[in-house]
């Protein structure tokens, strides 16, 4: 079993508190998946996971997930 970095959990509960899109584990493993193809494609596997169409949801949205996923990356 691999150890999940809890800046994940951080990240994951601060998307469900300041955006309100709280993902079930299926969601949150995509959104992870997605990440090292970087923040645009990560933005929108939460969208996915949410059932909101990516290419249709508010730019305000995309910049709320996105600035969250960014202060929930580890410093580089």
């Amino acid at each position: 079993m691999t150890n999940a970095p809890s800046n994940h959990d951080e990240m994951f509960a601060a998307l469900c508190r300041q955006v309100g899109i709280c993902l079930h584990p299926k969601g949150e493993a995509r959104v992870i998946a997605a990440m090292p193809n970087g923040l645009d494609a990560a933005v929108r596997a939460v969208l996915e996971a949410e059932g909101i169409d990516a290419p249709t949801a508010p730019g305000d949205l995309k910049r709320a997930i996105r600035d969250c996923l960014k202060a929930g990356l580890p410093a580089a």
